[in-house]
C-alpha cells in the first residue's frame, strides 16, 4: 500500500470532537446495561404454568393421578436379647422324690446283680479251667503209665531174645540162673574162699576179742590179679582188727585167678576173728 494514500488531504475537515457528546453515550450504555440485567431475570425465573384444555376426536377418559409412594418405615435395629437367666431348679415334689429315690435304688440293685453274676460266671470258668487242667494231668499219666508199660514189655521180649540168643549161643550160666550174660561178671562161689585162704595167714592178730566182730573190705584187683586198692567197707567195731585185715591184703600183695581163669576188677570180701 501506498504510504501517500495513507497522508491526510490537507482538504478534509476535521472530525468534530466527542467531549459534548461522551455524557449521553455514558448514560445511554447504562440504561441499556440495566434492561439487560433486567431481561436475564425475567427469562431466569420460573414460568407459571398455563392450563389448557385439549379436545381429542375421539373421547378418552384419563387416567387416575399415580399413588404417592407410601412412606418406608423406618427400620430400627433389634436390641440385644438378654442374658440367659439361671434355671432354679424347684424342688421335687414329694411324689417325685420317691419316684427318683426308688429309681437310683432300683439301678444300685440292678448294677449289683450284674456283678454277682460277672463273679459267678468267672468262678465258673475258673472252675471250667480247673477240671480241665485236672483233666489233661489225668490224661498225661495215663499215657505215661501206658508208655512205662510198653516200655517194660518191650524189655521183658528184648530180655527173653537175649536169653534165647544166650542159650543158642552155648551160655556157661546155671539152668536156673536170671542173669542174660554168657559168662558170669562176679566171682565164682569158691573165689572167695581161696581169697580167704591166700589173705589168712597174714593176718597178724594177739588181742582178745569179745565175740566174733566182722570187717568187710573191697578189694581192687589189676587184670594179673595184683592188688591196687582195699578199702573198709564195714568196720568190725575192733580197730585193732580191721588194721590187722588190711596190713594182711597189702602184704598179700596178688591174689590168684577164678576157675574161668579171670580177675574180676572189684569185690567184697569178711574176715572174722575166729573163722
Amino acid at each position: 500500500m501506498n504510504s501517500a494514500v495513507l497522508q491526510r488531504d490537507p482538504l478534509m475537515p476535521r472530525p468534530p470532537s466527542m467531549g459534548p457528546g461522551l455524557v449521553p453515550a455514558l448514560a445511554i450504555h447504562g440504561l441499556l446495561v440495566l434492561a439487560l440485567a433486567f431481561s436475564v431475570r425475567w427469562r431466569a425465573s420460573e414460568p407459571e404454568g398455563v392450563e389448557a384444555e385439549l379436545w381429542a376426536a375421539v373421547p378418552q377418559i384419563a387416567a387416575p393421578p399415580a399413588p404417592a409412594p407410601e412412606p418406608q418405615p423406618v427400620v430400627k435395629p433389634e436390641p440385644p436379647p438378654p442374658p440367659p437367666q439361671p434355671v432354679r431348679r424347684s424342688e421335687p415334689e414329694p411324689d417325685a422324690q420317691i419316684a427318683i429315690e426308688k429309681a437310683k435304688r432300683e439301678e444300685r440293685e440292678r448294677l449289683k446283680k450284674e456283678e454277682e453274676e460277672k463273679e459267678r460266671l468267672a468262678e465258673k470258668r475258673k472252675q471250667e479251667e480247673a477240671q480241665k487242667l485236672a483233666e489233661q494231668r489225668k490224661r498225661e499219666q495215663e499215657d505215661k503209665r501206658k508208655r512205662e508199660l510198653e516200655d517194660k514189655r518191650i524189655a521183658a521180649l528184648r530180655e527173653q531174645n537175649l536169653k534165647r540168643m544166650l542159650g543158642q549161643a552155648g551160655a556157661t550160666g546155671e539152668p536156673s540162673s536170671t542173669g542174660t550174660a554168657a559168662r558170669t561178671a562176679g566171682p565164682s562161689s569158691g573165689y572167695a574162699g581161696r581169697i580167704k585162704a591166700r589173705i589168712k595167714p597174714n593176718i597178724v592178730f594177739g588181742d582178745s576179742v569179745s565175740g566174733n566182730p566182722l570187717a568187710t573190705v573191697e578189694v581192687k584187683l589189676s587184670p594179673d590179679g595184683t592188688i591196687v586198692g582195699r578199702r573198709l567197707v564195714k568196720s568190725s567195731g575192733v580197730p585193732s582188727w580191721d588194721d590187722a585185715v588190711l596190713r594182711a591184703i597189702d602184704k598179700t600183695e596178688v591174689l590168684p585167678r577164678d576157675v574161668d581163669g579171670r580177675v574180676p576188677p572189684s569185690f567184697e570180701i569178711d574176715f572174722r576173728p575166729r573163722d
